[in-house]
């Protein structure tokens, strides 16, 4: 099993891994693990830490360049953003999130709810009262998500009216409707069908090679 660190393989060595190790691994390597929470201080620390010029001290923190970008760009805070999708807005720091200490520190940085950035409200969000039960990130940011999601298919003609044997030929339409992402996956490397045998779908967390269950070499 090829084994890395981020940094092993960040900017101009990201070449390393197709070089040292298989297809079938660089899958695998997105299938074991579950996505952390979009919720406050749960940004992976290998992506605040990214050596651009180790001798020079340089580094990135993509969770300050998330921050940053958004000011640069204009999108508006937290509050000012919820107002404009029709949403109403929060009044208080206990209202944004249940976590006491989380509160304190919000309060801290921003002094005012209405100063909080769009990317911290949402996470902070993720814990409060108000958060849907199962939801993997903010109410607010589901908003737009189901809007963007269900857009991006209706405007794409080979989803909609244009989804039909005569474009894509009988024999290709009943390949799309009969084959899923798990059989695309099974077809091209049979070797990982093992691990992702008994989850409802692919994105889902696959089985771990070294609990036994197969997986690349």
């Amino acid at each position: 099993m090829f084994s890395t660190g981020l940094e092993d393989v960040s900017f101009g060595a990201a070449r390393a891994v197709y070089d040292k190790a298989s297809f079938a691994d660089a899958l695998y390597s997105l299938s074991t693990q579950p996505p952390g929470a979009m919720a406050l201080h749960n940004f992976p620390d290998s992506l605040r830490r990214i050596p651009k010029k180790r001798a020079q001290g340089i580094w990135l923190d993509l969770a300050a360049v998330d921050i940053l970008r958004d000011r640069e760009r204009g999108v508006p805070r937290y509050n000012a953003f919820r107002e404009a999708i029709g949403m109403p807005k929060i009044r208080t720091f206990e209202d944004m999130t249940s976590v006491k200490a989380d509160q304190k520190l919000l309060k801290e940085i921003y002094g005012h709810v209405d100063r909080v950035d769009l990317l911290i409200g949402c996470m902070a969000e993720f814990q409060s009262p108000r958060q849907p039960k199962g939801f993997g990130f903010s109410d607010t940011a589901f908003r737009i998500f189901i809007l963007m999601a269900s857009r991006r298919l209706k405007s794409d003609r080979f989803f909609a009216e244009d989804y039909t044997p005569e474009m894509y030929t009988p024999a290709g339409y009943n390949w799309v409707k009969e084959n899923s992402l798990k059989d695309v996956i099974a077809r091209h490397e049979p070797g990982l069908a093992p691990l992702f045998a008994d989850i409802r779908n692919p994105f889902y967390p696959w089985d771990r090679a070294d609990a036994g269950a197969g997986g690349p070499a």
